[in-house]
């Protein structure tokens, strides 16, 4: 599939007509604008007759997918896989500031209340304004080369008391139920950890009332939160030998079911709809998972992002694609400026490698054996790690620069296209 923009830069309907493309590249008549997926543009007046195409978008916490359709055929196809990274490097940034703050300027006043949630309304955590920015910066890209007439959104809002009674066995909860959580009654997430343990050590089982006991995090903090079902109590000895590594926790003691991408998608329901509304000048609409679920079981479609997506397009039985588009968010800078250790004589060594070694990139994109691959490391002897998307390594992450050929530079958005398996289960149940 080739797309197509006209003299002007707006979007025609694709074509598979690759003769055409090639003769009308061959006569200066059309340039090629983008590489993945391949997109040409026309240098001379055309004529703009465009069909209808739905984009449906099935929204993620982690995988997005993406597929536009008009009523015959899909023309797009594509899975997104977000960041989930922003919170631990925020972490390192928060770490790596105070140190330097309190080794250069260790008599300045602390900042604790300069912060831009007090100023601004509306304002969200940056790993959740991340995963917004990913929908509707692709969905942005897709409407650059196919003229997209209506947009169908599927968010999903999660019942998480039900989730997690449903989890432990217990009656789903109704009516006041809610408003009476598993904390309810208690001063704190502490106490309420010391009555569920019955105030005894899970790990060696004491109940002393001279001994003192800590709330553990069975998972750090920043990975697992102050969750209840992340927190054990421990006595004093226990807890401290824990930390040394002379203690391991019994097998059972384990943290509970995390329903971190839950809540991810219950808070940016809403704002990722009315920003999509705001910013892109194409009916955007919403829908619900039951609804994709109906049709993609009328269609004979296994369950996947695409599919979902497909469904979620209101033509669930236009001709399928044979190809997708892998996309992978990275980032671009490393606010790390130096490595921890220090060298012979206080030398400091660089954490930030050179922006180009042997003329190469990190992320670009190469040609290896009629292959394309991406760089995801370097060194200075000249062999590059060089892996496709997934993370398959070439050659155990050991290639010579000699032997790749550049075929794109790094962008924020990694692209690659993949072959569909042939789809032996699509039928057309039709009512």
């Amino acid at each position: 599939m080739v797309y197509v923009l006209d003299i002007n830069g707006q979007p025609l309907m694709p074509t598979t007509r690759h003769g055409k493309v090639r003769r009308l590249l061959n006569s200066h008549l059309a340039k090629v604008v983008k590489r993945c997926p391949f997109t040409i543009q026309l240098l001379y007046q055309s004529t703009k007759e465009i069909q209808p195409v739905s984009l449906g978008v099935d929204a993620g916490s982690k995988h997005i997918g993406m597929a536009a359709t008009t009523e015959k055929k899909v023309v797009y196809q594509e899975e997104l896989s977000a960041r989930n990274d922003v919170v631990k490097l925020l972490s390192a940034r928060r770490t790596l500031r105070r140190t330097r703050r309190n080794r250069k300027t260790r008599y300045r006043k602390p900042r604790f209340n300069n912060r831009v949630h007090s100023k601004h309304k509306g304002w969200l955590a940056p790993s959740v304004e991340v995963k917004i920015q990913e929908h509707i910066t692709t969905i942005k890209r897709i409407c650059q080369i196919l003229p997209i007439s209506e947009i169908q959104v599927e968010t999903a809002e999660f019942d998480l008391q039900r989730l997690k009674a449903m989890e432990e066995g217990r009656t789903p909860p109704v009516g006041t139920d809610y408003q009476l959580g598993e904390q309810y009654d208690f001063y704190n997430t502490r106490q309420y950890v010391l009555h569920r343990d019955g105030y005894t050590c899970q790990c060696c089982g004491t109940h002393d009332n001279n001994i003192k006991l800590h709330v553990h995090h069975i998972e750090s903090r920043q990975t697992g939160g102050d969750a209840p079902n992340n927190l054990i109590i421990l006595c004093e000895h226990c807890h401290k030998a824990l930390h040394e590594g002379k203690l391991e926790l019994p097998k059972g003691k384990k943290r509970g079911k995390s329903y971190r991408d839950a809540t991810f998608m219950g808070v940016m329901r809403k704002t990722l709809l009315e920003r999509l509304k705001k910013e892109i000048d194409v009916p955007v609409e919403g829908t619900y998972g039951y609804i994709t679920k109906y049709w993609r079981e009328r269609a004979g479609l296994e369950k996947s992002h695409i599919h979902d997506a497909v469904c979620i397009s209101q033509y669930p039985y236009a001709k399928p694609l044979d190809i997708y588009y892998l996309t992978k968010t990275v980032r671009h800078h490393n606010r790390q400026i130096h490595k921890s250790n220090f060298s012979k004589g206080g030398i400091r060594k660089r954490n930030q490698a050179p922006y180009l070694v042997k003329g190469f990139r990190l992320f670009d994109k190469v040609l290896y054996q009629g292959k394309e691959y991406f760089i995801f490391g370097r060194r200075a002897t000249g062999y590059f790690d060089i892996r496709t998307l997934d993370g398959t390594k070439v050659n155990k992450g050991s290639i010579s620069y000699k032997k790749l050929r550049i075929q794109d530079t790094a962008k924020a958005y990694l692209k690659e296209a993949r072959a569909i398996p042939h789809m032996n289960k699509f039928t057309c149940v039709l009512a």
